[in-house]
């Protein structure tokens, strides 16, 4: 049997975000039951020169709509970076999982070789599609969503693989 470009990018994304938001409801929950702060965990960096959760979770939704949007050749939806609470990343989720999911499989099969260019600052970085999923966005997507778990395990939110993992 053999994987699509389309099973190995919006299931999976839907998936990891879906558990991420799983895991921001532990973290809303921790924050009420402990009578805390949440900007304490939304600003948190695991050291000084890391990202705070805020950007980790914004990091993981841009990655996972760019890299769709870019198989799919559709525009990427722009959100603001204003999110402060848990409860409007969740919402940045929600609408990340909702745009990827409007992206029919037809537009992102057969993308393996679609020439794919991303520019940051005046830097341009060219990859074919295959290698942009698989090499790029894929781990970009985890290594942020992992940074946020750690994060929230770190400052007390009980949390175990299980809520990472959720049921794939």
């Amino acid at each position: 049997m053999t994987i699509s470009m389309y099973q190995a990018s919006v299931p999976r994304f839907v998936s990891i975000l879906g558990n991420l938001s799983n895991i921001l409801d532990k973290a809303q929950a921790h924050v009420d039951a402990k009578k805390l702060d949440a900007s304490a965990l939304t600003t948190y960096r695991l050291f000084p020169d890391m990202l705070p959760l805020t950007k980790q979770v914004q990091i993981a939704c841009d990655t996972a709509k760019g890299v769709v949007a870019r198989l799919a050749g559709v525009d990427i939806p722009v959100h603001e970076d204003n999110e402060k609470s848990l409860g409007e990343l969740k919402a940045r989720i929600a609408k990340t999982i909702a745009f990827i999911q409007t992206v029919p499989a037809d537009q992102i099969d057969g993308t393996e070789d679609k020439d794919i260019v991303t520019k940051r600052g005046d830097k341009e970085t060219r990859y074919k599609g295959m290698q942009f999923l698989l090499g790029h966005a894929i781990p970009n997507v985890y290594f942020h969503v992992t940074t946020a778990y750690n994060i929230l395990r770190h400052n007390g939110v009980e949390l175990g693989k299980r809520d990472y993992l959720g049921n794939p």
